[in-house]
C-alpha cells in the first residue's frame, strides 16, 4: 500500500502511548484487533501487511485523517509546532470501544509496560488463542467473557483494586442495553456523561475512550505527562496561584482536571485531542 502524500509513521503512531497490545519482532509490527492477529510494517512511504486488507488498515490507522488540515488548526504556537514536526505522522487509531474502555479502567496509575502485561495475562486467560508466524497470540476477551467470571479470577492477572470495576462494567455491557457504538452519535459531552455511569470510568479514562476509540477528536485527556506539559508551555494562560499549587503537587482534583481539560479543548478546537497525544509524546520523550 503506497502513502503517496499521506503523512504517516507507523512506529511513533504504535509507540507514543494510546495502544497496549501490539508488539515489535524484527521489522513487522504484531497486533490483535477483533478476532483477527495481522502484521505490518513500514518502509519509507510504503506499508506491508498481511492477514489484513487495506480498508481496513486505512480505517484503523486513521489514514483518512486530514493529517495536514488538522496540523494547521492546531499549529496555534511554536510549542506545539515543535512536537509536531519531532513526531509528525503520529496519527490516533480507532480502537474498539470495548477493548479501550477495559484497557483505560486497567490503565490508572499504572506503567505502560505494566498495563500491557495485564492486558495480555487477561487475554491470555480469556481470550481466544490464534497463531501467526509460528507465534502465539490472544483475543481480547468479550463482555460475556469477563462478566461471567469472579474478582480474583481477574485480580489473578495482576488488576488488583481495579478486578471489581473491570468485572462490574464487564457485567453492565452483557447484562444491560448499554450500548458503546451509541455514544459516537452522542455530543462530546453527553458521552462522557453516559461513560461516568460505568464503574472504574472518571474524567481521564472517559476522555481516553472518547478519543481513542469513539471519534471525539476534541477530548483532552489530561494525565501527568499532560499536566507537566500544559505547566510548561502555557502557564500564561492561567492565575499564578493555579499554577503554583499544581506544580507543587503530583495529582489533580476534578475541578483542576476539568480546568485543563477545558482548556485544552477552547484552545486548540476540534482537533484537541490530536495536540494532546502530540503534546503527551512529546513530553514523555523529553525525560
Amino acid at each position: 500500500m503506497k502513502l503517496d502524500a499521506v503523512p504517516f509513521n507507523l512506529d511513533i503512531t504504535l509507540c507514543c502511548g494510546q495502544v497496549f497490545k501490539w508488539d515489535k519482532k524484527g521489522d513487522w509490527w504484531y497486533g490483535v484487533v477483533g478476532d483477527r492477529v495481522f502484521k505490518i510494517r513500514q518502509t519509507n512511504m510504503e506499508l506491508e501487511f498481511a492477514n489484513i486488507d487495506e480498508k481496513f488498515i486505512t480505517r484503523y490507522f486513521g489514514l483518512d485523517h486530514d493529517l495536514r488540515k488538522i496540523r494547521d488548526r492546531i499549529g496555534r504556537d511554536e510549542n506545539i509546532k515543535t512536537a509536531l514536526r519531532e513526531f509528525w505522522g503520529l496519527r490516533i487509531i480507532r480502537q474498539d470501544p470495548w477493548e479501550c474502555l477495559i484497557s483505560y479502567i486497567c490503565a490508572t496509575y499504572k506503567s505502560i509496560a505494566a498495563i500491557k502485561q495485564m492486558l495480555l495475562r487477561l487475554s491470555k486467560k480469556f481470550g481466544e488463542k490464534m497463531t501467526l508466524d509460528g507465534c502465539d497470540f490472544y483475543t481480547f476477551p468479550t463482555p460475556e467473557k469477563l462478566a461471567k467470571t469472579t474478582e480474583s479470577g481477574l485480580a489473578a492477572c495482576g488488576l488488583g483494586y481495579r478486578a471489581k470495576c473491570v468485572l462490574e462494567t464487564s457485567k453492565k455491557i452483557y447484562e444491560s442495553d448499554f450500548d458503546l457504538e451509541s455514544l459516537r452519535k452522542m455530543h462530546y459531552q453527553q458521552a462522557k456523561k453516559e461513560l461516568f455511569s460505568l464503574s472504574g470510568v472518571g474524567l481521564k479514562v472517559a476522555d481516553c475512550i472518547l478519543l481513542f476509540s469513539l471519534g471525539k477528536l476534541d477530548a483532552f485527556p489530561v494525565d501527568v505527562w499532560v499536566k507537566r506539559a500544559m505547566l510548561k508551555y502555557y502557564a500564561g494562560h492561567f492565575p499564578n496561584a493555579f499554577v503554583k499549587k499544581l506544580s507543587s503537587q503530583e495529582s489533580l482534583s476534578n475541578s483542576e482536571y476539568e480546568r485543563l481539560n477545558e482548556f485544552g479543548r477552547n484552545y486548540f478546537g476540534e482537533y484537541a485531542g490530536y495536540a494532546q497525544e502530540y503534546l503527551y509524546h512529546y513530553e514523555r520523550m523529553q525525560r
